[in-house]
């Protein structure tokens, strides 16, 4: 007896997947910033303005080694994440690779979704050739720590201070993960 299987994959993302990437930024954006911005900018954030710089982004990347995966349930996206070189101070550019953003839709958490897509961060990383990867967490988040903690990765006693308005008045802590590839 064939059982049906779950039309669920991660990919290299294509221009034509801008939108649903800016959605998902956006919703999770208004989850994970809740605490430390204003409702009115939370609800300021514009997806077709996001749509449009993932356009972009994904019709010219500055790196050959700069990607966007996209987690997908059928043909939606429901997460998405970006893998390029490091870019710390103290990372090894040939040894370090980074994930700059790792995102799963609110509404589509506890699925698989994240898994598969931390997973596909590693093996793009690794087929780039990176033997370590570095992931920022904003300190305050425990749910994505979590996550990556019991996915294998370690802090690695790194830490940063983000100023979101480049005025002091919003700061958000940062933590250094990383795992080996």
């Amino acid at each position: 007896m064939d059982r049906p299987s779950a039309d669920v994959s991660v990919r290299i993302a294509w221009r034509d997947d801008a939108a649903g990437i800016a959605g998902v930024q956006v919703a999770a954006w208004r989850q994970v910033y809740a605490d430390l911005l204003p409702a009115d900018v939370l609800a300021g954030l514009d997806t077709d303005d996001f749509a449009r710089t993932w356009s972009e982004a994904l019709g010219r990347p500055g790196d050959a080694r700069n990607r966007v995966l996209v987690a997908l349930e059928r043909n939606r996206v429901v997460g998405f994440a970006v893998t390029s070189p490091a870019g710390d101070p103290d990372a090894d550019p040939v040894a370090d690779g980074q994930v700059g953003e790792f995102h799963v839709h609110p509404a589509e958490r506890r699925r698989g979704h994240g898994s598969r897509l931390l997973q596909a961060c590693a093996d793009t990383l690794a087929a780039d050739r990176f033997t370590r990867a570095v992931v920022w967490v904003n300190a305050t988040d425990d749910v994505l720590r979590g996550f990556l903690t019991e996915s294998g990765w370690a802090p690695d006693s790194a830490h940063r201070e983000l100023d979101l308005h480049g005025d002091g008045a919003v700061q958000v802590k940062q933590v250094r993960l990383h795992t080996s590839l």
